[in-house]
């Protein structure tokens, strides 16, 4: 787009990357809007030979004059961050933390009073532009800047508001969602060649098959449950499957991944030994989620 802000980008892991890579590839974000950082010279280099952005590892620079901040980094590293860059944000700036778990209220503690601070939970499928983004701003950001957020993430996808309260679940089932069904995937490519398929030929049977499922989910608004049924022919081959994979507890295993994957989004608040927000240095290396 030929007004697209300057976007500072502050974290050039996968996450950032795939985030950068949608981005790129939607034709609406230029590689000059972009100011990219990440924590070593090494990284930055492999970055800008990548994707032909400005990529360094100052984040007070990269955040100066910029019209949208993306805080891609890990949440153990997030109040270092935006202690940093505090004084080089420009009044009324959407600053936007894609870090599991860390609330609004921290965020706005280590941030000026006047950045509009916005939370969001994207997830790795943003990539290719097929991503599912929640926001969530912090009360009394102005809808101009929650909206300038919501433009960037919809060239990357789908997106939705939703209240905080329901970001650790949200993080539980669409961030670290794609890798329940990565695996699903690979089970069903598995099984596919143990009944002789070529591998290549039962992988891309298996994803085209989940890609067209979720669309029709999508695009038609019937339950899951009703297309489902539409599949399943009485004395058929599909419900003798089923029947397997009820017998396997599959419905259940995975609802209760989801629940164990937002407990454990809960618990990546940085925290000292007292409970309370902790300085990178006090916080150990929680596992994040993607």
């Amino acid at each position: 787009m030929a007004d697209s802000p300057t976007v500072a980008l502050l974290g050039g892991g996968m996450l950032g990357q795939a985030l950068l890579e949608g981005a790129l590839a939607s034709g609406e974000w230029p590689a000059g809007a972009f100011r990219v950082t990440t924590g070593r010279e090494e990284s930055a280099r492999r970055v800008r030979e990548r994707f032909g952005v400005a990529c360094g590892t100052d984040d007070a620079n990269a955040v100066e004059g910029a019209g949208l901040v993306l805080l891609c980094v890990k949440p153990r590293t997030l109040p270092s961050v935006c202690r940093a860059i505090a004084p080089a944000l420009a009044a009324g700036v959407p600053v936007v933390s894609c870090a599991a778990g860390v609330p609004l209220a921290d965020l706005r503690s280590w941030l000026p009073e006047s950045a509009a601070v916005i939370r969001a939970m994207p997830n790795l499928p943003c990539r290719v532009r097929s991503g599912m983004t929640v926001l969530c701003p912090a009360e009394g950001v102005p809808e101009e800047a929650t909206a300038r957020a919501e433009t960037f993430f919809q060239s990357l996808g789908r997106v939705r508001r939703l209240g905080e309260e329901h970001l650790d679940t949200v993080t539980g089932l669409s961030a670290s969602g794609p890798a329940f069904l990565y695996l699903v995937l690979e089970s069903l490519t598995d099984g596919g060649v143990m009944a002789g398929l070529p591998r290549g030929a039962a992988m891309e049977l298996a994803a085209q098959t989940t890609l067209g499922a979720a669309r029709m989910v999508l695009e038609t608004g019937e339950h899951p449950a009703a297309l489902k049924d539409a599949v399943t022919t009485p004395a058929g081959c599909t419900i003798s499957a089923l029947l397997k994979l009820e017998d396997g507890r599959l419905r259940s295993v995975l609802a209760r991944a989801v629940e164990e994957a937002a407990r454990a989004a809960a618990g990546l608040r940085p925290q000292t030994r007292s409970g309370g927000p902790a300085s990178p240095a006090a916080a150990a290396p929680p596992e994040e989620a993607p």
